[in-house]
């Protein structure tokens, strides 16, 4: 073999050295069974059941998904993210949504991404429990705001504490 040729083998087989070592550091797949977390953990906010399905450990900070599943009726305060885009998938029930000046219903199987920058909330309408799949990306302190008020039970009510998760509160909850 020439030279030339054996150094060319060499370079041509290095970016699929680098891919596959790239990818053997990569988490091996879990699946998450229906109504499960993915840790197997306990998260709740009060008026839902909150299951991790998607960690950012998983994606390299890139994603975070969650379940909320028994949703009472109503949601959140307004808020924003300034760096995480999130999305709303209905599973269950019906959701009054709001981005911005945009005014929307979500019902089972229709879904939203609601832009970071943007003040959006939501609320749960139906007199039935309500179920969410929500994501977002990048994940940023998702999982962590989730986990850490998981524990209490309730969302916080001072503005500053929920900044260092990176979100901005900008209003009431919507009236339902």
């Amino acid at each position: 073999m020439k030279r030339r040729d054996f150094v060319k083998i060499g370079i041509l087989s290095a970016p699929s050295l680098v891919l596959a070592q790239s990818v053997q550091k990569r988490p091996i797949a879990k699946a998450v069974p229906a109504g499960a977390d993915r840790l197997g953990e306990t998260h709740t906010l009060g008026f839902s059941k909150i299951s991790f399905k998607v960690s950012p450990a998983d994606t390299g900070g890139n994603l975070f998904t969650m379940e909320h599943s028994n949703l009472g009726k109503g949601g959140p305060y307004r808020h924003l993210h300034p760096a995480q885009d999130e999305w709303l998938y209905a599973m269950e029930g019906e959701f009054r949504v709001e981005i911005g000046d945009q005014r929307l219903t979500l019902k089972p199987g229709d879904s939203v991404l609601m832009p970071r920058k943007v003040p959006h909330v939501w609320a749960q309408v139906s007199d039935t429990p309500g179920k969410l799949l929500i994501a977002f990306t990048p994940a940023g302190r998702m999982e962590e705001f989730f986990r850490e008020f998981g524990k209490t039970g309730k969302l916080p009510s001072e503005p500053e504490v929920v900044k260092a998760y990176g979100l901005e509160r900008v209003g009431p909850p919507l009236s339902i």
